[in-house]
């Protein structure tokens, strides 16, 4: 690897499949259930289960990212807005996940508005943070062959 912090390309296409599908399979059931659109189709219950299963893969493709991407990227100091707000997103969702399931009928209703508003969110800054590169930097050979 001839950058910090950079993943294996066998990695990265685990990390942004594992998410895409998450966030995608997410919206969905949000389109569908929340919003009416499509329920039949977007509300259904094996989409919910699609996003189940997704979720396992993004938190399986975060495991593979937390011993080295995340430390680098600490310590080349870059991106570390969109990387910390998603490790916060992430730590987020999967608790509000755990509690859709697991947790108190009363608290429900307020877990299930944080859980689409924070995946939203963490969706938005992870593709920016997925796609954006850094500019490209001028060297010495740039600049001789000019």
């Amino acid at each position: 690897m001839s950058r910090l912090g950079k993943m294996p390309s066998w990695q990265r296409s685990f990390v942004i499949g594992g998410m895409l599908a998450c966030s995608s399979t997410g919206i969905a059931y949000l389109m569908g259930h929340e919003f009416q659109i499509q329920r039949a189709a977007f509300g259904s219950h094996s989409i919910l289960a699609a996003h189940g299963i997704a979720a396992m893969f993004a938190t399986l493709a975060l495991g593979s990212v937390l011993p080295f991407h995340i430390k680098a990227g600490y310590k080349s100091k870059r991106k570390w807005l969109s990387g910390f707000s998603q490790l916060a997103f992430l730590l987020v969702l999967l608790a509000s996940g755990a509690l859709l399931n697991y947790g108190p009928e009363e608290i429900r209703d307020g877990v299930i508005k944080t859980h689409w508003i924070v995946g939203l969110l963490f969706f938005s800054i992870f593709l920016l943070h997925a796609c954006s590169r850094l500019k490209p930097q001028n060297t010495s050979k740039d600049l001789s062959s000019n």
